[in-house]
């Protein structure tokens, strides 16, 4: 399946990044790339919309935690959306639901970030 990302930024300066189709090996390099990108100005709020992701392996789960760890020092913050029971259990079984807050809808995400 071909990974489709594309990237906004809100009125509030929050990336968000819509992400569909799987993230493995060969897609996460796009992903990476898209990240850097963002993290290259002020961004400090990142919102990863993953609601058409299916299915992830351990590269892309690396480009996150990537992205957070280069937010972290900035006082920035990374949240993600995800509604795949597989792709939820791969965060749970990881233990990177402690690492991310992970929300069922775009719209809880950015509340969270908002607050």
């Amino acid at each position: 399946m071909e990974l489709n990302i594309q990237s906004e930024t809100n009125p509030d300066g929050i990336v968000i990044i819509e992400v569909a189709g799987e993230l493995d090996l060969y897609t996460a390099p796009r992903l990476k790339e898209i990240l850097l990108n963002a993290l290259e100005g002020d961004t400090l709020k990142i919102l990863v919309d993953m609601s058409g992701v299916h299915f992830i392996d351990s590269s892309a789960l690396g480009v996150l935690i990537g992205g957070v760890k280069r937010l972290k020092p900035k006082g920035g913050k990374m949240v993600l959306v995800s509604v795949d029971e597989n792709v939820n259990w791969i965060f749970q079984i990881t233990g990177l639901n402690s690492v991310f807050d992970i929300f069922a809808t775009r719209e809880d995400a950015l509340k969270k970030l908002a607050a």
